[in-house]
């Protein structure tokens, strides 16, 4: 065992020091969104729906949860991928178009309360916003 445990020992070391080199992002999704074309479509007043709709059937058929990064937009096709910018603090994130909406006159889209969270937006309930077209061209 002992012989087995000293061959081993610089392997597992080689391997543990190649781990430590690799870089971890916190969202490699990002990373390869960024490599998209971005389109810049639309702006206007954004809105979120949370929990009081969780588990309901989205226009898309899928059902809604509020933790997912998702979007509800008027005309977009479904799985369409949209950069939604909060213009006053610059945050952005990037949600799939699984509904249609918003209703409320003056909306031009409702994210998720994940997606709220994500560009401030959770406690006002509302924020301006700039919304890009991302596509894989």
């Amino acid at each position: 065992m002992r012989v087995f445990s000293a061959m081993m020992m610089p392997l597992l070391l080689t391997v543990s020091a190649a781990a430590q080199e690799v870089e971890v992002t916190e969202n490699p999704i990002a990373d390869i969104v960024d490599i998209v074309d971005e389109t810049e479509i639309d702006g206007g007043v954004a809105s979120y729906y949370g929990n009081e709709l969780a588990g309901n059937r989205t226009a898309s058929g899928e059902r809604f949860d509020p933790g997912q990064l998702t979007a509800a937009h008027r005309s977009l096709p479904f799985g369409s991928m949209v950069r939604v910018t909060n213009t006053s603090n610059g945050d952005s994130v990037i949600v799939r178009i699984n509904d249609r909406g918003p209703f409320s006159r003056g909306r031009v889209i409702d994210v998720s309360q994940a997606a709220a969270r994500e560009i401030g937006m959770h406690r006002s309930g509302t924020a301006r916003v700039k919304l890009a077209l991302l596509s894989d061209d």
